[in-house]
């Protein structure tokens, strides 16, 4: 299901929870409001008492006759005897909204103008109770019709008794019914409503997440990174297209930057393999004709063959370093930054003691404990030496210092433009005065992706006290073990 018709769905469920709750309190209220007049009518209608005569009808009173023979009561207000049949009120009986019916346990009576209410064995105990206490209860009459019933007892001794007061539950059933039928409309008409108004706030809310949707096809068909979704104000959609745009920004950079490798690489690539096929092609050509070379050439052709292949290796070596993804912090393990600086420079030391004019390297370490990986560290420094002793002149002398986190390589050679700074650890990227020498281009790149990784930074300065250059890696840490 479309996430639009799903929030439609769940805001026309919330609506009509919500009408459903209100409709439901309204009931049970007017319900009750109702049933609560109902009891106040009855029980503020007058109360049959003394008054009422039991005995014939067609006759004088006669209390031992049937006491279904009630005639009414007697007008108390006149002067004349309250007895004498001349003086009954046939008006004064209660409301005609509150029947009453006399129920002495064997049969009931209804008083003239009401219906017979069907009395219970359990309405006779109310005679025990104190006079003005009476009980209530639901009941019906003759006829079948349900009726609100106050039981009161009788205070005439001569006919023991109780008189049920009843009015019909009939007029306010309606009512009630009316009433929910209405609800029932109405709870309706607001959960359409509610569904309807959902689904186009659904669709105007969501807009923005329909264009990013179509963004994101778009990029997933075609690979096209150079999308960009606009973005206007700062709530989560803003945010989800601020994420996007970072996101294909980042991989048309990751791209690029792939791109510009393998071109690099392939550019780097071409030279050994050329100088390796030329060598090869001349000394294949030598054995088919029959033609030995000189041995002096022979020599050098398999001396440079040997030298494109070392080299070779070095660059596939870095590009597979160079390859693997850049994490900051990758390797959280313990890394003496002394004793790894002290392996380079024995590695390097042969290096700078195998040119014409030996290049001594003198180091002053002092422990320093960092975080990081051991093996790219090392060969970081090992690249920052190496290219202290190749522009070292001959015969000169290159200072390795470590102390309070900072390693500085110095070099006496003729160090580095200022303009060229910028762009030193980039990949790939030579000084023009410097691709006439061997090297790929990639050792700086991978010296500071190593600082990086281990949450440190490299750079290069231009010594104040004479030529040369002073390389610089700082790496935070410890002097304790």
């Amino acid at each position: 299901m479309p996430l639009r018709s799903r929030l439609a769905i769940m805001s026309a469920v919330a609506v009509a929870i919500a009408i459903g709750a209100v409709a439901l309190v309204s009931y049970v209220a007017v319900r009750d409001r109702l049933h609560g007049q109902m009891d106040s009518a009855i029980a503020g209608s007058r109360d049959p008492g003394f008054g009422l005569h039991f005995g014939d009808p067609a006759g004088g009173w006669d209390p031992n006759k049937s006491p279904c023979h009630i005639r009414g009561p007697a007008d108390t207000t006149g002067a004349a005897d309250a007895t004498d049949p001349a003086h009954i009120d046939p008006n004064n009986y209660p409301p005609p909204a509150v029947g009453v019916t006399f129920y002495d346990g064997q049969q009931t009576c209804p008083l003239p103008g009401s219906t017979a209410v069907k009395g219970q064995a359990s309405d006779l105990q109310v005679m025990n109770a104190p006079p003005g206490h009476g009980t209530w209860r639901d009941g019906v009459t003759t006829t079948g019709a349900k009726v609100r019933v106050e039981v009161v007892a009788n205070p005439d001794p001569f006919h023991p008794g109780v008189f049920l007061k009843s009015q019909a539950y009939g007029p306010i059933d309606d009512s009630l019914s009316s009433l929910a039928w209405l609800l029932i409309v109405v709870s309706l008409i607001g959960v359409g409503g509610a569904a309807t108004a959902g689904l186009l706030v659904a669709r105007a809310g969501l807009r923005p997440v329909d264009e990013l949707t179509s963004a994101v096809e778009h990029v997933a068909r075609t690979e096209d990174l150079s999308v960009r979704m606009p973005v206007s104000g700062d709530d989560e959609i803003a945010r989800l297209s601020e994420s996007f745009n970072s996101m294909t920004a980042a991989l048309q950079a990751s791209r690029d930057e792939q791109k510009r490798l393998v071109d690099d690489a392939g550019h780097e690539l071409r030279t050994p393999l050329t100088s390796l096929r030329t060598a090869i092609d001349l000394l294949i050509r030598s054995e088919e004709s029959g033609r030995p070379l000189p041995e002096g050439k022979r020599t050098e052709l398999l001396t440079g063959a040997r030298t494109q292949m070392r080299e070779l290796t070095v660059l596939i070596a870095d590009l597979l370093e160079l390859s693997r993804p850049e994490q900051a912090m990758s390797v959280t393990a313990p890394v003496a930054l002394h004793e790894v600086t002290a392996r380079a420079v024995e590695r390097v030391r042969p290096r700078g003691a195998a040119r014409d004019a030996p290049v001594t390297i003198i180091d002053d370490l002092h422990p320093w404990t960092t975080h990081g990986d051991g093996a790219a560290l090392e060969r970081a420094v090992v690249n920052l030496l190496d290219n202290a002793v190749k522009f070292s002149p001959p015969g000169a002398a290159v200072e390795v210092r470590l102390a309070n986190g900072s390693l500085t390589v110095r070099d006496r050679g003729p160090g580095i433009p200022p303009e060229e700074l910028p762009h030193v650890f980039e990949r790939f990227w030579r000084s023009p005065t410097a691709r006439a020498m061997p090297g790929s281009g990639l050792g700086l790149a991978i010296a500071a992706r190593a600082a990086r990784e281990s949450g440190g930074i490299i750079a290069f300065e231009k010594p104040y006290d004479g030529p040369g250059t002073i390389a610089r890696l700082f790496l935070p840490g410890t002097s304790e073990a």
